[in-house]
């Protein structure tokens, strides 16, 4: 999983998720019948952003070859990108159409192929925190996740 950055809790705990949106991850995690112990959680940008602002494209390009490198030391066969950065990163970086910003939310739970990588991306589980309505919907792709993950990378 590929998150944007770390939140103040996480720069200050050096642990991921383990702000207001962990207890939402968990929680979507179960639904997908995984835990934390199952998976590689890194972020897009390596440090925390001040008033956690969106990166810049700057920050981006510093940070980026630090992932890079860690998806080929790590060798995921799936990737998940959570969220607008994340995703449209690795939409940018393997040279894969992608929609304007405010159609975005189309990508998420759906299954594209860049290279030897399977990518799903999802919403980030910080969503939660500003619109509660938007939990069925995210519990459905992360239930979807978990059966992609069953059916295809099991295998």
């Amino acid at each position: 999983m590929i998150a944007q950055a770390p939140g103040p809790v996480e720069d200050q705990s050096g642990s991921m998720f383990t702000g207001p949106s962990g207890p939402h991850l968990d929680h979507l995690l179960a639904i997908a019948e995984l835990d934390r112990e199952q998976i590689y959680i890194t972020n897009l940008i390596k440090c925390f952003l001040p008033k956690c602002r969106r990166p810049s494209r700057n920050e981006i390009n510093a940070c980026s070859p630090y992932l890079l490198r860690e998806l080929e030391a790590v060798n995921p066969e799936l990737i998940v990108p959570l969220g607008f950065h994340a995703t449209r990163f690795l939409l940018m970086h393997w040279n894969l159409p992608r929609p304007e910003r405010k159609k975005f939310h189309f990508l998420f739970g759906k299954v594209f192929h860049a290279g030897r990588y399977s990518v799903y991306p999802l919403r980030h589980p910080t969503a939660l925190l500003f619109d509660p309505l938007k939990k069925p919907v995210m519990e459905e792709n992360y239930r979807n996740l978990g059966e992609f993950i069953d059916k295809y990378l099991e295998e």
